[in-house]
């Protein structure tokens, strides 16, 4: 089996009582994610952060801490050959500090948008979503 390992850089945007979110396509269908995504070989995860919440969502962000490092394993099948797949997800909380709400172009998402929080636990999302907003000190119900 082919290992492979990604390290991912997100960002947990609260503005009042809504989150920043960004939706891509995975193999089951459109799920909400946070804005985030992986780093470009000899990037810093904190300019990879910014980056990806700019690039998904259009806003300028800062990081105001790091909320912590999350690790999975899972195997992929959906390939030619089975991957050992470990993902290694560092989620900060941020700020949005600029730029205007826009949708990314030919990348992984195909929109972003503030969410209510009450509204979360009903969303199509990847578990990253709970762990970022768990991490944070907000529940999803």
């Amino acid at each position: 089996m082919r290992r492979h390992q990604r390290v991912a850089a997100y960002v947990v945007c609260r503005r009042d009582d809504t989150v920043l979110l960004a939706r891509w396509t995975g193999p089951r269908g459109p799920e909400w994610t946070l804005p985030g995504g992986g780093l470009d070989h000899g990037e810093d995860p904190t300019d990879a952060a910014v980056r990806e919440v700019r690039e998904e969502t259009g806003y300028t962000a800062r990081l105001d801490r790091l909320l912590t490092v999350d690790s999975f394993q899972t195997v992929i099948r959906d390939a030619d050959e089975p991957i050992d797949h470990h993902g290694i997800r560092v989620i900060y909380a941020g700020t949005v500090v600029g730029g205007e709400l826009r949708f990314e172009l030919d990348g992984s998402t195909d929109m972003a948008a503030w969410i209510p929080l009450g509204e979360v636990a009903d969303l199509a999302r990847v578990p990253l979503v709970d762990v970022g907003l768990a991490a944070a000190g907000l529940t999803v119900s």
